[in-house]
Formats: C-alpha cells, structure tokens, sequence
C-alpha cells in the first residue's frame, strides 16, 4: 500500500489533487488508517493513471467519473484508446514540424512554395478539435463509434476529407456576400451536413450546437476568423434558417 505522499511523488500530482479527487469520488483510498493516512493499492495506481489519459485530452472530472464507474468500463481498450490518441498526437507534430520547416525554406528563398502547403498541417485540425468537444458535449459511446469510423480511413481517404471540409468552408466565404438565407448558403449548410456524415450524423440540435460552438468557444473562433472574421457567424445563421426550414 502507498501513501498519498508516495503516489504523489510517482504520478507527479499533488497531495491536494489527489485529496480532491477523493472528495469528488473519483479516486477514492483503498483505506483509511486510524491515524487518518490515506492509502493506495497497485490498482489505485492503474485508476489514476486512467484519470491522467483523460485529462490529457480535456475531459472534464465529471465525465471521467461517469465512463470509469460504468460496469462495462475496459481497462485494456481504453488503453488502446489512449494509444491510438497519442499517435495521433506524434503524426501531429510531425505533420506541424514539417510544415515549419518547408515554409523556412520558402523564407529564406530556398525553394518555391505551393500556397496548399503552408496548410497542409492543418487538414485534420477539425476533426481533432471535433472529437474533443463531442467527448464533452456528446455520448462517449458514439465519439468512440466516430473514432473508429476515422480510423478506418485510408490517408488518401482522410485527405480528400479534409479537402472537402475546406472546400465547404470556403463555400460558406463565398456565399456571404448573398446572405444566410441565400440558395447558395444554405446549400452550404447541407454540403456542411453531408460532410459530418464521415464522422457522425448529428440532429438538428446538435447541428445548432456546432454552430453556437463555433462562435463560443475562442478556440473555434480563433480557427474559423483565419479565414474571415464573419465566417463562425455566418455559419451560424445560415445553420439557425435550415434548422428552421427543417421544423
């Protein structure tokens, strides 16, 4: 059995953290000693460091609780699960560091640039973005179906995805200068619709949800004003009538 001092310094988190996570019910001690010492076992060890994979991917207390307190909970697929996240992250970086490097070159007037490749990085981007906010916003059971889903893609596939999302995007630019409720926004929308389709097939609500996440949360902002400083709105009205129309 481990201390709470010890288990601190082998996960590297705070005494004040783990007591939290006591408070909260997601890592209770295996026992508690008459002095008051909290102790941990070798699957206490193996529970936080669970807790730690999920942090990692922003996944908030709350939910981290309810997956690991399901019955079905799986400790070796959400170690797979983990895995494949964390590769994901590496070709990331990877993709990024190449990225940088061939716009030194351009920089520096080594070689000739084709404009897609300053991009090129960012094809994936938000996808990424999408399965973190659903692992928050939506059932964990059908962002792992939409995971599996992307994982079965080819890379010829997953490129010619995200070329599409980006031609959807500038359509959406494109179409602005007609207005929302234009034929050619809202057949925007339902090419934007069509598109989730390789990854999950949204409702109306949670259609309206993307679109108020756009526009919300400063990282989707940040993404979507690098293309045009109206475009996250634009989306959403152009979202709000078709769900209208829907009704």
């Amino acid at each position: 059995m481990l201390t709470i001092k010890q288990i601190s310094q082998l996960a590297h988190v705070t005494p004040r953290t783990l007591r939290y996570y006591d408070q909260i019910g997601l890592l209770p001690p295996e026992d508690i000693g008459e002095n008051g010492y909290r102790y941990y076992s070798d699957a206490s060890l193996l529970k936080l460091q669970q807790i730690l994979f999920y942090r990692e991917l922003d996944m908030p207390l709350e939910q981290i609780k309810e997956i690991m307190g399901r019955e079905n909970f799986d400790l070796q697929e959400a170690l797979e699960d983990h895995k494949d996240q964390l590769r994901k992250r590496i070709d990331r970086l990877q993709k990024l560091i190449t990225t940088v490097e061939q716009t030194l070159k351009y920089i520096k007037g080594e070689e000739e640039m084709n404009k897609k490749v300053l991009f090129d990085a960012f094809n994936d981007e938000e996808q990424e973005k999408m399965e973190k906010e659903a692992l928050q916003m939506y059932d964990p059971e059908t962002v792992k179906e939409s995971n599996r889903k992307w994982k079965n893609y080819t890379t010829a596939e997953k490129q010619k995805i995200g070329e599409e999302g980006n031609a959807v995007y500038q359509g959406f630019v494109d179409a602005m200068s007609k207005g929302p409720d234009s034929q050619e926004a809202q057949a925007c929308v339902q090419r934007w619709r069509d598109h989730m389709n390789y990854f999950w097939t949204p409702n109306t609500d949670q259609l309206i949800g993307l679109a108020d996440l756009y526009n919300d949360d400063p990282r989707f902002k940040k993404n979507f004003d690098k293309v045009h400083p109206d475009l996250a709105q634009f989306v959403r009205e152009a979202v709000t009538i078709y769900v209208n129309k829907l009704a």
